[in-house]
């Protein structure tokens, strides 16, 4: 555990993203804006009714645009909890619940703490990170790694520039001051 608080740390930055509603165009865009290196799928089952997001044909495109991808189906809501949350819609009751979960899932986060690298980001389908998951997974990789998490939605062509300009905009008055 103590190599990601060193000086060259295995994981610079952590992040979130939900895909509903995107396209896979502005899907993979986004992750190239951020700077994303691995996405981590922590769906339980990662196939979709959206095309390109099912494991098979997002592993490829991601690839196409150098951007790893991994499965850990343990870090995944179990089925019987999506169901429930489903029928009841007691969020914090779904959370006590998958938090019980992840308890017994700390092994394989430090273990994927220590060995991914680079800028990762968690996937899973919801685009509000706080009904979603993989909000207490990144809470839990950043216990790991002492990196704070941060939640990035999927931006379409005028968010990304707006994006690009404000970075530029930045970088420039800090160059000037």
């Amino acid at each position: 555990m103590a190599a990601q608080f060193e000086e060259g740390r295995i994981v610079k930055e952590l992040s979130t993203i939900g895909y509903e509603g995107a396209a896979l165009e502005d899907f993979l865009e986004t992750l190239k804006l951020f700077k994303v290196d691995v996405l981590l799928d922590v769906r339980e089952l990662p196939i979709s009714r959206r095309k390109g997001f099912s494991k098979k044909a997002l592993s490829e495109a991601l690839a196409e645009v150098g951007i790893s991808y991994q499965h850990e189906r343990c870090l995944g809501s179990p089925k019987v909890m999506r169901h429930e949350l489903r029928e009841s819609w007691d969020y914090e009751r779904f959370f006590l619940q998958f938090n019980d979960h992840l308890k017994e899932q700390h092994g394989k986060i430090e273990e994927l703490a220590e060995e991914l690298r680079g800028h990762i980001a968690l996937l899973c389908f919801e685009r509000n990170h706080t009904q979603c998951h993989r909000t207490p997974v990144a809470e839990k990789f950043s216990e790991a790694t002492g990196i704070k998490p941060r939640h990035i939605g999927v931006q379409d062509r005028a968010q990304r520039q707006r994006y690009k300009n404000q970075s530029s905009n930045s970088r420039k008055s800090l160059s000037t001051a």
